[in-house]
C-alpha cells in the first residue's frame, strides 16, 4: 500500500504531530524533519492493512482519519477481538522494535486516512529520544501486567458469544459523527426545527459572535419540558431553555468511564472535546446500542421503579452486569465503580419510595455509608454497614418525633436491602441499632471520643466509620461531619500511632521463602484469605495516611492517588500500591463471581493451586508491596 502514498504538506503533518502522543513531547527542528519523511494514504472500509505474522512492517502507521480493528483468528478462523483504534492511534510500532512481523491483524472499519513514517525513522526516534522511548516502552511493559488479567477472564470467564469488547475499546471521540449547533440568540422554533432535520436529540448553542465557542446545549427533553408542557413562546431565543455550561468529556475517553459518569451525573448528553474544541457530543443513547447489556438499561430499570418490591429482582441482575464487564476487560477500579454506582440507585430509590409511604421526615437527614460502600468497594459479598445522621432538633418535642421516624424509617429499609440481596451486618452496624441512628451533634461526639481515646474498640469503630459517605439525603450534613473529623485529628499523633500499629498488625502472607501463608486448618484449610490477608493493608494504609493529610476521599485507589498528588507518598510507590491492589480486587471479584455460577455463597478465600503461573507470581508481587507500605508507616510512627 505504501507504494500509492502520497506527499503531504510539512505544516500539516507537523500540525498532526503536535496533537498526539508521544510526537507532541519533540521539538520542532525534529517535527519538521519527520514532516519531510512522512507520506499519507487512503485505506477504504474493509481494507486489510496487516496480517499477523506475515506482513513485514516498513513503516509506522498513524490513523489521521477513520479507524481500524486489530484481531487475532481462532483455529476455526473466526476473529477474536482485540482492539479498535480511531484518530492518533498507532499501527505497527511494536512489530517494529521487536523488529517482527505484524503481531496482529489490521482491518479498516470506515474509510481511513494514515500518515505513514519510515520503520528507520522511527527507530531513530526510539535511540535518540528518551522520553519517546519510555512512552512505547512503558505501553508495552504494561501489556506484561495486563497479561495477567487477560489470563484471568480467558481461564476463569468464560467469554459469550453475545459479548463485544466495546465498552472498553471504543473512545468518546469514536460515536461522534458531526457537530450539530446553533447560535444562542436563534429562535426556540428554529432550533427545533433544525433538531427534527437533522433527527437529533440535541443541539449545542455557540455564542453568536463566536462560532467556536459553546455555551450551552437544548434537548428534546427541554423542548417537552420548557416549551410545550409550560406552552411558551416558541420565538423566544432558545438561550432561554438552554442548560449551562455543557458538560464535556474528552475524545479519548473510554466509552465505560463515559457511561460511569452519565450514570454518577445523571447528565445523558455530554460533549466531546479534542485539543480544547467540542467536536460533537456522545449520547446514552449512542452507548446504549453498543451494548445490548449495557449496565445502563439497568440504571434506566431501577430509576423507573415505582415499587420498593419491584426493586428486589433489580439488585439482583447486578452480578450479572458485572460478569460482562468482568469478561469484557474491566479492571478492579471499574468494575467497583460501577457495583457502587447501581447499589446506590438501588437505595436511593428504595429510600425515595420509603419517604412516599411513610411521608416526609421530621428533619433533614442523611444515610451513611460505612465500611466497604463507604469506600465504593463492594464486590458480590458485602454486607451492610450503614447509619443515620440527622439534623440537631430544636426542642424535646422534635427529639422525640425524630427518633420514632427514623427508628421505623430504618427497620423498614433495612428489611428491603435485605430483600433486595444486602446481608444484614453481623455486628449490628446498621441504622437500625439505636447507636447509629443519631443527631450530628451525637456524631460529633462519638468521633470526638474515639479520636480521643484510641483504645482497641475505638480504633476498630474508626476503621469502620471513618470511612462514611453520603448515601442518600442531605449531603451538607455529611460533609460538615467530614470536616469535623478533619479537624479532631489534626495534630492527634497518639491516634494515628495506634492506627498505624494496629494496622500493621496484618503481615504479608508470604514466608520467609516467599511462599503463599495459608488457613492450617477449619472451613478453609490451605485457602489463602486475600481480602484479610492481602487487601485490608492497603486500605489501611491509605486510610491512616488520608486522615494525617486531611484527604476527604474514601475510596482506597483514590486515597493512594491523591496522596500521591500531594506528595506525601512517592509516585512510583502509588504506581506499585495501586497495581498490586487492583490486581488482587481482580482476583478476589473473579473467585467470587465462580462461586456464584456454581451456586456457591460467595466468600474471599482462594486455593492458590488453582491459580496459573503467571497469577500465582503475580499475586506474590503484589504482596510484597505491602511491606514496602508497612516501612513507611514505620518511618512515621516507630516503637519508641
Amino acid at each position: 500500500m505504501e507504494n500509492n502514498a502520497h506527499l503531504i504538506a510539512p505544516e500539516v503533518a507537523i500540525s498532526f504531530f503536535k496533537g498526539i502522543m508521544p510526537f507532541n513531547s519533540l521539538d520542532e527542528k525534529t517535527l519538521s524533519s519527520l514532516a519531510r519523511h512522512c507520506r499519507i494514504d487512503f485505506f477504504p472500509k474493509g481494507t486489510r492493512i496487516l496480517t499477523a505474522d506475515t506482513t513485514e512492517l516498513t513503516h509506522l502507521y498513524l490513523i489521521q482519519r477513520g479507524g481500524i480493528k486489530a484481531y487475532l483468528e481462532d483455529d476455526n478462523g473466526e476473529a477474536i477481538l482485540k482492539d479498535f483504534r480511531g484518530e492518533g492511534a498507532s499501527i505497527g510500532a511494536l512489530a517494529i522494535i521487536r523488529g517482527t512481523p505484524a503481531n496482529l491483524n489490521i482491518e479498516t472499519v470506515e474509510d481511513t486516512f494514515c500518515f505513514l513514517l519510515p520503520r528507520e525513522v522511527f527507530l531513530e526516534l526510539i535511540e535518540k529520544q528518551a522520553s519517546f522511548a519510555h512512552f512505547y516502552l512503558k505501553s508495552f511493559s504494561e501489556k506484561i501486567v495486563t497479561s495477567a488479567y487477560n489470563e484471568l477472564r480467558h481461564h476463569k470467564v468464560a467469554r459469550r458469544s453475545n459479548e463485544d469488547l466495546y465498552l472498553f475499546s471504543i473512545r468518546a471521540g469514536d460515536l461522534v459523527k458531526s457537530l450539530r449547533k446553533v447560535a444562542v440568540d436563534a429562535t426556540i422554533q428554529e432550533a427545533a426545527a433544525l433538531m427534527s432535520g437533522h433527527r437529533v436529540g440535541c443541539l449545542l448553542l455557540h455564542d453568536s459572535a463566536e462560532a467556536e465557542k459553546i455555551v450551552g446545549i437544548i434537548t428534546d427533553r427541554d423542548l417537552r419540558g420548557k416549551v410545550v408542557a409550560a406552552g411558551l413562546d416558541l420565538q423566544l431565543p432558545v438561550r432561554t431553555i438552554m442548560s449551562s455550561p455543557v458538560q464535556t468529556v474528552l475524545s479519548q475517553t473510554l466509552c465505560f468511564d463515559v457511561l460511569l459518569k452519565m450514570m454518577d451525573t445523571g447528565i445523558h448528553h455530554l460533549a466531546v472535546e479534542r485539543a480544547g474544541q467540542i467536536i460533537g457530543v456522545i449520547t446514552s443513547h449512542d452507548i446504549m446500542l453498543l451494548q445490548g447489556h449495557s449496565p445502563y438499561y439497568l440504571f434506566k430499570e431501577i430509576r423507573g421503579q415505582q415499587q420498593i418490591t419491584g426493586l428486589y429482582p433489580l439488585a439482583r441482575k447486578i452480578p450479572e452486569v458485572i460478569r460482562g464487564l468482568i469478561g469484557e476487560g474491566a479492571k478492579a477500579g471499574n468494575i467497583t465503580q460501577m457495583i457502587a454506582i447501581l447499589n446506590d440507585q438501588i437505595l436511593s430509590r428504595m429510600l425515595t419510595l420509603l419517604e412516599q409511604e411513610l411521608g416526609p421526615p421530621p428533619l433533614p437527614y442523611c444515610w451513611l455509608l460505612l465500611g466497604s460502600e463507604g469506600r465504593r468497594e463492594q464486590t458480590f459479598k458485602t454486607d451492610q454497614d450503614n447509619a443515620i445522621l440527622y439534623a440537631d432538633p430544636e426542642d424535646e418535642a422534635g427529639k422525640q418525633a425524630a427518633e420514632v421516624y427514623f427508628k421505623a424509617f430504618a427497620a423498614q429499609a433495612i428489611n428491603h436491602l435485605v430483600n433486595c440481596g444486602y446481608p444484614l451486618c453481623p455486628g449490628e452496624v446498621m441504622a437500625t441499632n439505636p447507636l447509629w441512628c443519631q443527631p450530628l451533634s451525637a456524631w460529633k461526639r462519638y468521633f470526638e471520643r474515639w479520636v480521643a481515646e484510641p483504645d482497641p474498640q475505638e480504633l476498630r469503630y474508626a476503621t469502620i466509620f471513618f470511612d462514611f459517605r453520603p448515601g442518600f439525603g442531605e449531603d451538607l450534613l455529611a460533609e460538615t461531619l467530614r470536616n469535623h473529623l478533619n479537624r479532631q485529628i489534626r495534630g492527634r499523633d497518639l491516634f494515628l500511632f495506634h492506627l498505624a500499629r494496629q494496622s500493621m498488625e496484618t503481615r504479608a502472607p508470604l514466608s520467609f521463602f516467599k511462599n503463599f501463608i495459608v488457613e492450617r486448618n477449619g472451613e478453609h484449610k490451605n485457602r489463602l484469605d486475600i481480602k484479610g490477608q492481602g487487601l485490608t493493608p492497603f486500605v489501611n494504609f491509605a486510610r491512616v495516611l488520608s486522615l494525617k493529610f486531611g484527604v476527604k476521599d474514601t475510596n482506597t485507589l483514590a486515597r493512594l492517588k491523591a496522596l500521591a498528588e500531594g506528595e506525601w507518598i512517592q509516585g512510583e510507590l502509588w504506581s506499585s500500591a495501586s497495581e498490586a491492589y487492583e490486581l488482587q480486587m481482580q482476583q478476589r471479584l473473579v473467585h467470587q463471581l465462580r462461586q456464584l455460577e456454581g451456586g456457591i455463597t460467595p466468600d474471599n478465600y482462594l486455593d492458590p493451586a488453582d491459580l496459573s503461573d503467571l497469577e500465582r507470581r503475580m499475586l506474590k508481587d503484589a504482596f510484597t508491596v505491602i511491606e514496602r507500605l508497612y516501612g513507611v508507616l514505620e518511618q512515621m510512627y516507630p516503637v519508641a
